[in-house]
């Protein structure tokens, strides 16, 4: 792997705040907001990367991956994960918050690559997902989308970016899930 392949993609971050960030820290191409009689979710999608904001009650939780991230404010960060390789990480707010996400990036071989491009922005037209296509300076195509899933007590996302620089196929899988604590502690009785 070259060094600008290895570079670009040891670049990208995973980022865990317990407030919501605003959206003047992104330029934000496509976004899609869900309201629900218990909580509130919004996914945002920008060139090269997303932000989930999820909120129930009085907690709020916000997911960010982008490249860098050097202009994020600190206050309300609760993690932060390289997303070169592959990562969980799950953790509970409170008595009736539960997130948990994973990651996984692979390096395409140009041919593999565009054939996992078209896969995406098919699948991205299919499902009504947000997404953002955009061609490089040499003219290769990159794209960020996210598909999420609403249910009664969650709210699933995935995230694909796409980095034609580095044949970066970058994935996430993250659940906002709300606990129900009446049958937890059921269950421990």
């Amino acid at each position: 792997m070259s060094a600008s392949k290895t570079s670009s993609l040891q670049a990208y971050t995973l980022l865990l705040y317990r407030k919501a960030i605003h959206p003047e820290f992104f330029q934000i191409q496509a976004r899609k907001r869900i309201e629900h009689p218990q909580y509130e979710f919004e996914g945002w999608v920008f060139k090269g990367g997303h932000a989930g904001r999820f909120q129930f009650g009085e907690t709020c939780l916000c997911e960010v991956v982008l490249e860098g991230g050097q202009n994020l404010p600190d206050k309300g960060l609760v993690t932060t994960m390289p997303c070169a390789g592959e990562r969980e990480f799950d953790e509970k707010f409170g008595d009736n918050l539960k997130y948990v996400t994973t990651l996984q990036t692979e390096t395409l071989s140009e041919h593999l690559y565009t054939g996992t491009y078209r896969e995406m922005l098919a699948h991205g037209r299919d499902r009504n997902c947000i997404m953002f296509n955009w061609n490089d300076e040499q003219g290769r195509p990159n794209l960020s989308l996210l598909d999420i899933q609403r249910y009664l007590n969650a709210v699933h996302v995935q995230g694909y970016h796409l980095r034609s620089d580095c044949g970066m196929v970058l994935r996430t899988q993250t659940m906002f899930e709300m606990i129900d604590t009446k049958k937890s502690k059921n269950a421990k009785a």
